[in-house]
């Protein structure tokens, strides 16, 4: 997980948003369009972002097809202090 972490949060142009986006959700779970307002980052940019970090399984989603809320998931929670470490870097 360590190595999926650093190559989505760190090794990619978009990395620094994830990781911003990543802290936020860790403060509380929130859908698409409030973090778009929270972070001033474009709705599909966080889309696509949130897209990335589902598919590496860093984030999951509640399963309701209208406002669909993020949160870490338990694997990225076992794994914060790497989460924090990157995002202090790329931030």
């Amino acid at each position: 997980m360590e190595a999926v972490l650093w190559q989505t949060l760190a090794g990619t142009r978009g990395g620094p948003n994830r990781a911003r986006i990543l802290r936020a959700l860790d403060d509380r779970p929130r859908n698409a369009n409030r973090l778009a307002e929270e972070l001033d980052l474009a709705y599909n940019t966080v889309r696509h972002h949130l897209d990335v970090l589902e598919d590496n399984e860093i984030v999951t989603s509640t399963d309701e097809s209208y406002g669909v809320v993020y949160l870490p998931s338990g694997r990225a929670r076992q794994h914060w202090d790497t989460i924090e470490e990157i995002a202090s870097q790329v931030e």
